[in-house]
């Protein structure tokens, strides 16, 4: 497995595996690495010949007072995880490299970014799209991973993708949950115990609104108002949305006819915490 920390040197790399005729499977990561990201690792290993990893903390993504400074770093661990999936690269480059003097261009998605996790994190998305669309021009993948936990992310990122053509497939992969069904995160790192006991309401809240939908509920208000009750009955718990939405362009629907996206946005204590799940089926 190599370490390389250069943009030039992964790039020519990468279009050496390309000429050669290979496919090239992509998972960017901030590190701190789990099941989630082996997960994505695993089935980019199976679908491409080359699989390249980035470990890359983002600091376009972070707003005022968040954790930027805080966010866990583990390098050698996240080294030792990855080569034992198989990854063939970890690309990890540092700020200066990614940003340098006189950076100032920036990739900003317009609709799907002004709701949900754009509300109170308003300039998140265009930090995300545009250190994607840079590591894509860097490692020239054939096919990208990310998981569906961050949902509005993915969503975002398809719609870039199509947007200004690039030449790869985005796919979004299963939410791999603990066995208390947190949904895994980095973050979760940050929950002390009492706050790790209270955020497994999420996922409880969201298996009650599938029950609902199974029972024939199909008003969105009414499957909402209900996740409140849960996610909202134990004071550590600070809601910033519960939002069931359209799957493409994530607006808030009223009835739940078809396929649509429940997504959840909590803080407990000095920590957010975001999932979310499938509800509907197809029309």
């Amino acid at each position: 497995m190599k370490i390389i920390s250069k943009i030039v040197e992964m790039q020519k790399l990468s279009d050496k595996w390309r000429q050669e005729g290979e496919s090239i499977s992509f998972v960017p990561t901030m590190g701190s690495l789990h099941k989630g990201h082996l997960s994505l690792m695993e089935e980019g290993k199976k679908r491409g010949d080359r699989l390249i990893i980035s470990i890359f903390v983002n600091p376009t993504q972070f707003g005022a007072g968040e954790d930027f400074k805080e966010y866990p770093h583990d390098f050698k661990r996240d080294s030792e995880l990855a080569k034992g999936v198989g990854v063939d690269v970890i690309f990890s480059p540092s700020i200066p490299e990614m940003y340098p003097e006189g950076f100032q261009s920036f990739v900003a998605i317009d609709k799907l970014t002004k709701t949900l996790c754009g509300i109170s994190r308003p300039h998140h998305f265009q930090g995300v799209t545009t250190v994607v669309a840079k590591l894509f021009n860097i490692v020239k993948p054939h096919l990208a991973f990310f998981g569906k936990k961050d949902f509005q992310q993915l969503v975002v990122i398809q719609r870039m993708v199509k947007d200004l053509n690039y030449d790869l497939e985005v796919i979004g992969l299963p939410i791999i949950r603990e066995d208390d069904g947190l949904a895994m995160s980095s973050r979760n790192k940050y929950l002390s115990r009492e706050e790790r006991v209270t955020a497994s309401s999420l996922n409880r809240s969201l298996i009650l609104a599938r029950k609902m939908y199974q029972e024939g509920i199909r008003n969105a208000r009414e499957i909402e108002k209900k996740v409140e009750q849960i996610v909202g009955e134990n004071g550590l718990i600070k809601i910033d949305y519960i939002r069931i939405c359209d799957q493409e362009n994530l607006l808030d629907i009223d009835r739940v006819n078809q396929k649509a996206q429940l997504a959840v946005a909590v803080n407990i204590g000095a920590t957010r915490l975001i999932d979310n799940c499938e509800l509907g089926e197809e029309k």
